[in-house]
């Protein structure tokens, strides 16, 4: 039976993957190359992201192959940065190249990927978490440059970040969803100011900003004036989908630190045997249905199945980082290092390269408010996928007004 055209095609994007795999990690074996080599390396061949266009990170290849180079990657040891700088690769990228200009991407793609240049998202506020709609942190045009004045707050690494993904109120005048335009801005800008904001593990990963007549240049700008919704739906899919809906190997992740810890302790209840299994079969449900999931976002950009993975990985990790403390016993109740820290990096681990398992436990107590709460996680997929009655509206749609300032 003759190939039908798409299987042709999928046939010949599929050897050049193939090819590009295979030069990078001949490349890899062949000579010592630093983590950022490897990624400039890997960022040339078009394997940083398939599915964007050649000279951008990618191939101009369907994303459903990038699974297959991260699965090639993976099982050969090859370094990974996304931890380094997760929400430039994971938010950041996919929102620039959708609508920043050719030359615009070309500068900012490569060093989001190689973690030169980490970035940030600035779209919460103190009054608009959820509701992100409402936020108050407004911009006014200024000639080629816009003027902001606001505050932005939990904001991850903005203290280490060069870039800044920002959503500002251009238009006081029109409802809230249709007066705000995005931005992508420098964190050296003067006028910026970020203060630490003190987790229960006693690290300072989250931030507050505040943006004092801050110049930003229109060229920086992304999407239309008061179109800012619109990218930022961009960001905020693509955000899902890097929290929780990726799909990673078999047993890793939290699961793999529970397995390890299960594997290795000399004391094994039945009891515990039990809930490890439970959670082993959770675990992989969630893989599998992040594969699922992750066909239906083989045309380009995420939709809502993204809120999937979010929501189960989210409450998944809470349960299993509630195991290990609960299998450590009595080491459980010990907290290694309250010192306050500005991490570099999301990674969490001991100074011998291990996993600091009690601070993930307490890291893990936000996973389900972080990127979304796991309530409105359910409400986008119960209206977006699930087709149910929207939730009625309890404002009229307009911008708060300001708060009085004491």
């Amino acid at each position: 039976m003759a190939q039908s055209s798409n299987e042709t095609l999928r046939d010949s994007q599929l050897k050049i993957v193939d090819r590009q795999v295979n030069i990078l990690l001949e490349n890899y074996r062949r000579s010592k190359m630093s983590d950022t080599e490897f990624w400039n390396t890997q960022y040339d061949l078009g394997l940083a992201w398939v599915h964007f266009p050649e000279g951008l990170g990618g191939l101009g290849v369907s994303p459903s192959f990038q699974e297959q180079v991260d699965g090639r990657l993976r099982e050969a040891g090859a370094p990974s940065n996304f931890l380094g700088n997760p929400i430039g690769i994971g938010m950041g990228a996919p929102t620039v190249v959708s609508y920043a200009s050719a030359n615009l991407a070309r500068t900012l793609l490569k060093p989001i990927f190689n973690c030169e240049e980490i970035w940030c998202q600035l779209f919460s506020e103190p009054g608009a978490g959820s509701d992100v709609a409402s936020l108050r942190t407004h911009a006014t045009r200024d000639g080629d440059e816009w003027i902001v004045n606001g505050q932005k707050v939990w904001t991850t690494l903005a203290h280490t970040s060069r870039w800044g993904m920002l959503i500002a109120r251009t238009d006081t005048l029109a409802p809230k969803h249709a007066g705000m335009t995005y931005f992508i801005v420098d964190m050296h800008t003067p006028g910026i100011e970020v203060r630490p904001l003190r987790q229960i593990t006693g690290d300072a990963e989250f931030n507050e900003v505040y943006f004092t007549d801050v110049r930003i240049p229109d060229f920086h700008r992304l999407g239309g004036i008061g179109e800012g919704w619109k990218v930022a739906l961009t960001t905020l899919m693509n955000e899902r989908v890097s929290l929780g809906g990726t799909v990673a190997g078999r047993e890793s992740g939290s699961i793999g630190d529970a397995m390890e810890l299960w594997r290795n302790s000399p004391f094994k209840l039945a009891s515990d045997r039990d809930k490890i299994c439970q959670l082993w079969i959770e675990a992989e449900v969630s893989r599998l249905t992040n594969i699922r999931a992750s066909q239906l976002r083989m045309a380009g950009n995420p939709g809502p199945e993204g809120s999937i993975g979010k929501l189960v990985s989210a409450e998944l990790n809470k349960k299993i980082y509630e195991f290990c403390i609960n299998a450590l016993g009595a080491k459980g109740l010990v907290y290694s290092n309250y010192e306050m820290k500005r991490p570099e990096t999301i990674k969490i681990e001991l100074a011998d390269g291990g996993i600091d398992l009690p601070k993930m436990f307490l890291r893990s107590r936000a996973n389900t408010i972080e990127g979304g709460t796991s309530e409105i996680m359910r409400n986008i997929l119960g209206e977006m996928v699930l087709g149910l009655p929207r939730e009625p509206k309890v404002d009229s749609g307009k911008v708060p007004s300001e708060p009085t300032k004491s």
